[in-house]
């Protein structure tokens, strides 16, 4: 295959992984404002729409802060990356930085919302006529009426931290599961672009010296990227296909940012070994 053809080829499949990833943020929004109806009892109406629009925001600002390593990796030259340009990409990236924290949070609320449950008193069928619902998993949420209230025997649990919303036992665990894989697969992929960032704005630029920290830093990004793997395949096999989607999507779309990472480290090295170290 003539090399200029493998680029375009390459490039192509770039850009639609990041518009497929950009479809996302619609879809996730779509599935959060289903269960929004079903909100937090308790907390400010901030917090509430954080932890209720986690994966939303999520996507957003990783899209944004994607799109922002694509350009500065791949796109703009280092000569350009200075002065307004520059302060401008490094203030975005704070704030999509801030978003995906508060994203990380709002998941780790979710999750501990749904660690505290009890006993439901009573039969569940008195509540059908009263607005409650039921958890089947996590965001997946269903209106108790009296065609199905039957099913929920006595060891139906009401979820202590959500509104009106009981579950079977296996339903609140699968949503304690689910909840606690978003806690998890969103840590990995902050402590991912912490890492990209040491070895971008660091370890490129001090040469030989840093080659043990860079072998650290990769042989962590490979436990990271292992867990991210881990929780896509938890998702496939819980038949949450939205989340494994997006998860296999973001794996893919690493693949090049780390290729990119790579070609600009090596036009650094070059830049800072010179003609004269080469001869």
């Amino acid at each position: 295959m003539d090399s200029a053809l493998g680029y375009q080829i390459f490039r192509w499949v770039k850009y639609l992984t990041y518009a497929l990833l950009s479809l996302n943020i619609w879809l996730f929004f779509a599935e959060e404002i289903d269960s929004a109806r079903f909100a937090i009892a308790t907390g400010e109406e901030v917090a509430m729409g954080i932890q209720l629009f986690s994966a939303t925001l999520d996507t957003l600002a990783w899209v944004i802060l994607l799109l922002l390593f694509e350009l500065e990796t791949a796109v703009i030259p280092d000569d350009r990356l200075r002065g307004s340009l520059r302060f401008v990409i490094h203030g975005v990236r704070m704030l999509c930085t801030l978003a995906i924290v508060m994203a990380f949070l709002g998941y780790f609320g979710e999750w501990r919302t749904l660690l505290p449950s009890e006993l439901l008193m009573g039969d569940a069928c008195t509540r059908a006529s009263e607005g409650w619902a039921y958890m089947v998993k996590l965001d997946d949420f269903v209106p108790l009426t009296a065609e199905n209230c039957g099913q929920f025997g006595a060891d139906t649990r009401l979820v202590s931290g959500l509104d009106n919303v009981i579950a079977s036992p296996a339903g609140l665990l699968e949503g304690q599961r689910l909840a606690l894989v978003d806690v998890i697969n969103s840590a990995a992929w902050i402590l991912v672009v912490i890492l990209l960032e040491i070895e971008v704005r660091l370890l490129t630029r001090w040469g030989g010296g840093s080659r043990p920290m860079a072998n650290v830093a990769n042989s962590l990004k490979i436990m990271l990227y292992a867990t991210l793997v881990v929780a896509a395949i938890y998702w496939g096999f819980k038949g949450d296909f939205l989340d494994f989607w997006d998860a296999a999507l973001w794996l893919f779309a690493f693949v090049f940012i780390e290729l990119n990472v790579f070609e600009w480290q090596q036009e650094i090295r070059d830049q800072v070994s010179g003609p004269s170290d080469i001869a």
